[in-house]
């Protein structure tokens, strides 16, 4: 009677247990599209022959060699902060058209080609990071953007994005020079949670005799009008202002019990030499 009795708990356990597992939901920087090119963004993905990280593996596929989704798989891999739907995919290798499997974060979440020059960006990592309001940690996700010609890695800026309700959109665009000495593009990576009270980072990128320079990190935040945090860079050489510079500026707006605004803001120069930035 008691074998049974230890058999009926445990059986009960698992259900509850079961009950409890939260349902794991792919970011959205994850989500791509059926029927259209991608590309590798994880150095020597692994394409498997079905779903998941204990099948068998194919074949691997370098950094930005393109793919094509074909179709995207209800199984979805957690690692970190990280979550993204294992994908069916079709690519092209020696000559051979071939298909398989890849966990989504390993792909690119955004990339663009620029003077010859491929741009990718993507999420590296997640890490432990001591968080300075309370003791403990809390997890932090990295992104960098790769610059390559062709399938050679000519230089890496990494940065950090957040946690995973930071995922839900990211970008990347071209901006020009800014007439900054010797710079000769500026790249600006984007990820966003899209929801009130979840923030926005802007990573700027130079350009500059094949390296990539990452400048400051920028994040903006609010919530339905009650408060908002914006960060922002302006480059007034565009306009004829200050020459080899770009200005930080910060404004902040939170409503006190009464609703009235109480607004805070800040700025500071950085100089740029050709080489690198210093804060005046």
């Amino acid at each position: 009677m008691k074998s049974l009795f230890t058999i009926l708990f445990f059986f009960l356990l698992q259900i509850f247990s079961a009950q409890e597992t939260e349902e794991i939901y792919a970011n959205g920087v994850f989500q791509f599209d059926e029927n259209k090119p991608q590309k590798i963004f994880t150095e020597w993905t692994r394409i498997r022959q079905s779903p998941g990280v204990d099948t068998v593996i194919l074949d691997s596929l370098q950094t930005n060699h393109e793919i094509l989704i074909l179709k995207k798989e209800k199984s979805v891999l957690k690692l970190g902060e990280r979550a993204a739907p294992w994908y069916r995919i079709s690519y092209q290798k020696n000559g051979k058209t071939s298909e398989g499997y890849l966990w989504g974060g390993n792909l690119c979440i955004h990339y663009r080609n620029k003077n010859g020059y491929d741009f990718l960006l993507g999420l590296t990592k997640t890490l432990n990071k001591k968080n300075p309001d309370y003791e403990g940690s809390v997890q932090q996700n990295y992104a960098s953007v790769k610059f390559l010609q062709g399938n050679i890695l000519l230089d890496e800026a990494s940065f950090e994005t957040g946690s995973g309700e930071n995922l839900n959109f990211a970008g990347l665009s071209i901006e020009s020079g800014h007439k900054l000495k010797d710079v000769e593009l500026t790249l600006k990576a984007t990820t966003s949670g899209g929801a009130c009270g979840v923030p926005t980072y802007d990573q700027y990128i130079l350009l500059k005799s094949k390296k990539l320079i990452a400048l400051p990190q920028l994040m903006s935040v609010g919530d339905a009008g009650a408060y908002y945090h914006s960060e922002e860079f302006v480059f007034p050489n565009d306009k004829g202002g200050i020459p080899n510079a770009f200005i930080f500026k910060m404004e902040e707006m939170e409503k006190d019990e009464n609703d009235r605004e109480k607004k805070k803001n800040a700025s500071a120069v950085y100089l740029w030499n050709g080489n690198a930035y210093l804060k005046k």
